[in-house]
């Protein structure tokens, strides 16, 4: 049995210890497995706990850990990978977010990322305008390196994920439960299609079920383990306009398919427009264009170095650019080691002082001549 996962998946059984407190615990004391021998004196020390944290952590060491246990040998027994935070293979894209899960369950054929990442999202109750408008998008969006990910649920994302199978394109749909279970029931077969070119993921425990609140809770994992999220169709309320929002939050690109006015599946992509918290698309072609996504061979160009006054974070990301040319802003935060939000406002003062292009993608370059 592998310690390290044993203590990592026993932290998060502890309650009111959420990603964010289980991160701050461990870069704290250095391993997990400290926290769970720690006295209670040395807990009050850690900035950011409150009394009933370290009353919940000090009552629940022992039964977390039993559940652990259990945990592991079930994910042993199905096959199924559990992927830490602090694993090489997390998702980096995901890895930079400052609520990102403290570990993924994952069951598939495919990585857990790939090239490009495109979420599709949408409204539970779909038409047959949005079922096709999904359909045409993600067929369009057969390039290689592509993986569609969604959260299989009813509607679109079910055309979203089933398209995706039909065309050999990797899938992965994100869970808002435990792999003891599968909801909705009337996607086990596209559930099992999917492990064959692609993957179930999930941040919860075998045994927890699909309730209510967990399907916000998910839906940042979507939101950012993507390049793009493109919400299909969607009412003026519901879990689409969530992912995008968190999408937002993350500097990801946000796109999104218009209706008409007078259609209620519509108003929230309309609403998304008319924000400008989303760029309108119609087809696969212009989310390509928009992304920068070709596969087509660039051609070379000259750079020249700036002479410009910079502090320590925007002269290291100057300096990673002059290296590397074009990059992406999550290639920034892995391999730089920086958050997504850190690397956001020193890219954007670099833009404004003339210093950095920025490029469809969230990809920046240094002014070339």
């Amino acid at each position: 049995m592998n310690n390290n996962l044993l203590y990592l998946i026993a932290l998060k059984c502890i309650p009111l210890v959420g990603d964010i407190v289980a991160r701050r615990l461990i870069e704290t004391t250095g391993d997990a497995s400290a926290v769970f021998s720690m006295p209670e004196e040395k807990l009050e020390k850690i900035a950011g706990l409150t009394p009933k944290t370290i009353r919940m952590i000090k009552e629940n060491r022992t039964q977390a850990l039993k559940r652990a246990e259990t945990e592991i040998e079930f994910i042993q027994k199905h096959k199924i990978e559990c992927i830490s935070s602090f694993d090489d293979n997390y998702p980096a894209r995901l890895k930079h977010c400052l609520d990102a899960p403290l570990f993924l369950f994952y069951r598939g054929s495919a990585p857990v990322e790939s090239t490009y990442m495109t979420a599709v999202v949408g409204t539970r109750k779909s038409t047959v305008y949005g079922r096709k408008m999904t359909e045409q998008l993600v067929s369009g969006l057969n390039l290689s390196g592509m993986t569609i990910v969604s959260g299989l649920a009813y509607g679109i994302d079910t055309v979203a994920h089933q398209t995706a199978v039909d065309q050999g394109i990797p899938t992965i749909g994100v869970m808002a439960h435990g792999f003891k279970h599968l909801y909705p029931e009337e996607n086990r077969k596209l559930a099992t299609q999917m492990l064959k070119n692609g993957g179930l993921m999930t941040e919860f425990l075998s045994d927890e079920l699909p309730e209510k609140q967990n399907f916000p809770i998910r839906n940042r994992i979507i939101a950012g383990m993507a390049d793009a999220v493109v919400v299909v169709e969607a009412q003026s309320k519901g879990g689409a306009l969530i992912t995008a929002e968190i999408a937002n939050s993350y500097s990801r690109d946000v796109f999104t398919i218009p209706g008409r006015v007078d259609d209620q599946k519509s108003r929230g992509c309309n609403w998304l427009i008319r924000t400008q918290r989303a760029t309108l698309i119609e087809s696969a072609e212009h989310l390509k264009y928009f992304m920068n996504w070709t596969q087509a061979e660039k051609p070379q160009v000259r750079q020249v170095r700036m002479e410009v006054l910079l502090d320590a974070g925007a002269q290291t990301v100057y300096d990673y650019l002059h290296e590397h040319g074009e990059k992406s802003i999550d290639s920034i935060c892995n391999e730089l080691g920086i958050s997504i939000n850190s690397a956001a406002m020193i890219l954007l003062e670099l833009e404004f002082q003339g210093v950095i292009a920025a490029l469809p993608g969230k990809r920046y370059r240094l002014k070339y001549i």
